[in-house]
């Protein structure tokens, strides 16, 4: 697990723009945003993938959904609308396997996405 970019800025070992922080949670801009505020939701604890939930994870899921929307409503995005886009695996875009969440807005989202 020492590979996992994530983990590394959980620990602190990479400087990150932390937006949100929980025990549990952590959100930060990625460092190529995809939309003018494009920021990352993850748990702390270790999932490679969505197909690496399981039932007792159904909680944490939630509570990201519930931080991405308390981070859309802090950045101002609430009123006119965000996206949330998870990708799991590398055909469904998935660069670093440990889940996160994406929110991204600032601007009209089209699809696909881009």
């Amino acid at each position: 697990m020492s590979d996992d970019l994530f983990l590394k800025i959980i620990q602190r070992e990479i400087d990150a723009d932390i937006v949100y922080e929980t025990d549990e949670l952590l959100a930060f801009r990625d460092i190529n945003p995809q939309a003018p505020t494009h920021i990352l939701i993850i748990p702390k604890e270790h999932i490679r993938t969505l197909d690496d939930l399981q039932a007792d994870h159904a909680g944490l899921v939630g509570r990201m959904v519930l931080a991405a929307a308390e981070i859309a409503r802090e950045q101002g995005l609430a009123q006119d609308g965000y996206r949330l886009v998870v990708n799991c695996r590398e055909a469904g875009g998935q660069m670093v396997y440990h889940i996160h969440l994406h929110l991204l807005g600032g601007r009209q989202m089209t699809w696909p996405p881009g």
